[in-house]
């Protein structure tokens, strides 16, 4: 192609995208708040810390353990003899290396639990926002945490909370 003929066909083709993109209906959404919003991942939520609160507590009984036996051992230090303080100082080891992996395995436990949660109604969620996408007629539906600036009018977020949770009630 000749240059004005080149020219000539890159101004058509930028006024066709622009008054394509004008025709184009967007909606703007919050994943992330649109799921941890949802009543299913309420419920969900609550129920983790009540079945994970025994083993917090075993942790909290741990770190009181813990700190009466630095007491005894600060407060004993030129009462004990030195059998006594070496025994108070390996409870004291052992209880926080109990704790220590009480910690970790309550970490990964709630960690993976809450992954699966959050994949599990994520999915669900993009089921929902497409559904929706669908029903206001909207091209394209894109995530906050990728948007530089949108009119709030366009922002979606409160219907798929509420789409969702009629689509998928807490039980």
């Amino acid at each position: 192609m000749r240059r004005p003929e080149l020219l000539r066909f890159l101004t058509i083709a930028v006024l066709a995208a622009g008054s394509l993109a004008a025709q184009t209906k967007v909606g703007v959404i919050n994943m992330q708040r649109a799921v941890l919003e949802t009543a299913e991942i309420k419920k969900a939520s609550a129920d983790l810390e009540a079945k994970y609160k025994p083993r917090q507590e075993e942790m909290q009984k741990l770190q009181k353990d813990l700190q009466a036996i630095q007491q005894q051992l600060q407060a004993g230090a030129d009462k004990l003899t030195p059998e006594a303080q070496a025994d108070l100082t390996r409870q004291g080891q052992f209880k926080q290396r109990q704790l220590q992996r009480l910690t970790e395995d309550l970490q990964a436990d709630v960690d993976r639990e809450r992954n699966e949660i959050l994949s599990r109604s994520g999915g669900k969620m993009a089921a929902v926002v497409q559904k929706l996408a669908e029903e206001k007629g909207l091209d394209v539906v894109i995530d906050i945490s990728n948007t530089v600036f949108f009119k709030p009018a366009l922002d979606v977020t409160a219907e798929a909370i509420a789409a969702f949770d009629k689509a998928h009630p807490v039980q």
